[in-house]
């Protein structure tokens, strides 16, 4: 027995119940605020009643659970990529969704969403084999600069969830509620017959006043005593309790703003109790080619970014990727995505999110994001649960995100730090240059205005024109060998040894 005990691999250990639960739970958390962002920007972008926005709320969580089991539990050696891996909505498909609900809002639009996704979830499928080929491309000096990439751009999810959103609401600066008062009275003393000169049709003011609700003091404070609990936690926790720092965090955050009042319970006492997910509940969906082929291409990107996300996972689990697995994670993306047009929701990715969390606890086993899982399917069909975790303010997880996605971009760092750099001089111009294009949409997120608009979707994601610099940049000093993830676990341990 102890023979067998010795022979598991971490991935593959199955924890005692409660600790999956607690630690499932604490994965749910990590990704819910990005899990429920897309179907809130979508069903308001398509005009639809706030039942039917809640609707695609609770199908997102139930597709998010039930993609997540396929992805970590696996099934067949076709499907699941069998890696502590949370599944979620990936917004490199918001762009392209937003279009169409401009276009055509309502159900008929919603219809359109859904039929383009079905169509790329079956392109993704197809192509998940042909993707996998490039494995070879991504050696240690490759990988890890992907990985660092992946973290800094997760930092400003993290940042925002402290500081607020720098559009919307939450913007720094707001218009100056004086001058808005002045442009209505004018409008109405030309509305009354007064002569005035003809106003500009766009006119409007540009926002010149701080808005109390970018940053506020209290949402900082809080932030910062959740990141200070996690580290306690972390450093004088022992065994299980260290491996929840970051739940524990969360949940002192969240008694925090409870008990300050910044928590609203108002949605969990009007949401339901049970929902039921049907599926094509807006109809049959509607098959635009075109919209199939932008799609795809979104597909094309997503699956790019889960190689990356694949790779950072192998190497914190100490599990060698090959290609058939890389291939069977990548169909599952495909998978997912049918799933989600078929029930009423969006493309599904692994959550880079969560993968820092792995790194954060040390827990490798595959069976939490089980439990994870099981746990998103049930809050699908429980709208009052749901609620009740969505009402947690993001300042709360703010706190939590930067320890999270910087250490994945402090595992991209470990990475590099055993790459040949001395001898192999160039590779310094691989990891400066694509650092450089990852930064990009980050630095000047307007960068792409003057370009074709067919472009923008392909060229909008940091993470992709990292990894394409990288690639090629690496192909043109290196060339290109036959470099797996095995490499990069070798070069990780080596670091570890070091």
């Amino acid at each position: 027995m102890s023979d067998i005990v010795e022979k598991t691999e971490p991935v593959d250990e199955v924890l005692p119940m409660p600790r999956l639960a607690v630690l499932g739970i604490q994965h749910v958390l990590v990704m819910y605020a990005g899990a429920v962002a897309v179907p809130l920007i979508i069903g308001r972008a398509l005009k639809l009643p706030p039942e039917d926005v809640a609707f695609l709320i609770s199908a997102d969580l139930f597709a998010c659970g039930l993609v997540t089991l396929i992805q970590s539990f696996g099934v067949t050696q076709w499907f699941g990529i069998k890696l502590p891996v949370m599944m979620g909505v990936t917004f490199a498909s918001v762009g392209p969704m937003l279009a169409m609900a401009s276009s055509l809002p309502g159900v008929e639009g919603a219809r359109l969403i859904f039929g383009s996704i079905i169509g790329a979830g079956l392109v993704s499928l197809l192509i998940a084999p042909l993707v996998s080929r490039l494995l070879r491309f991504f050696p240690p000096v490759v990988t890890g600069t992907i990985i660092l990439v992946i973290g800094v751009t997760l930092m400003r999810i993290g940042i925002n969830w402290i500081f607020g959103n720098p559009f919307g609401p939450t913007a720094p600066s707001i218009v100056d509620p004086a001058a808005v008062k002045w442009l209505a009275d004018v409008k109405a003393l030309a509305a009354s017959g007064v002569a005035i000169p003809e106003m500009p049709a766009k006119l409007a003011f540009a926002p010149t006043v701080a808005n109390p609700a970018y940053a506020p003091l209290s949402g900082v404070a809080i932030s910062a005593v959740v990141l200070v609990s996690i580290l306690l936690i972390a450093r004088f926790g022992k065994g299980f309790v260290a491996n929840i720092a970051v739940l524990m965090g969360i949940v002192i955050g969240g008694i925090l703003t409870a008990l300050l009042g910044m928590m609203h319970f108002d949605k969990v006492a009007n949401a339901a109790w049970f929902a039921p997910i049907m599926p094509f509940h807006f109809g049959f969906p509607i098959f635009d080619p075109i919209a199939i082929v932008t799609m795809s291409v979104v597909m094309i990107v997503v699956m790019i970014e889960s190689t990356g996300m694949f790779l950072a996972l192998g190497e914190l689990t100490g599990k060698t990727i090959t290609r058939p697995m890389l291939a069977a994670g990548l169909r599952t993306d495909g998978v997912g995505t049918l799933i989600g047009g078929i029930f009423n929701t969006f493309p599904y990715t692994s959550f880079s999110q969560n993968v820092g969390l792995v790194g954060v606890t040390g827990v490798r086993s595959r069976f939490v994001c089980v439990a994870g899982g099981l746990i998103l399917v049930v809050l699908g069909f429980l709208p009052k649960m749901a609620a009740l975790v969505e009402a947690l303010p993001t300042v709360v997880l703010g706190g939590a995100g930067l320890v999270m996605f910087g250490m994945v971009a402090a595992t991209g760092i470990r990475i590099l730090a055993n790459v040949d750099f001395k001898q192999s001089r160039n590779n310094l111009f691989v990891v400066a240059i694509s650092l450089g294009f990852g930064m990009i949409p980050l630095i000047a997120p307007n960068f792409k205005q003057w370009m074709p608009h067919e472009v923008h979707t392909l060229i909008d994601s940091g993470i992709l024109l990292a990894s394409f610099a990288a690639v090629v940049l690496n192909a043109f000093f290196n060339g290109v060998g036959e470099a797996s993830v095995e490499n990069v676990t070798k070069a990780a341990k080596l670091a570890d040894a070091h």
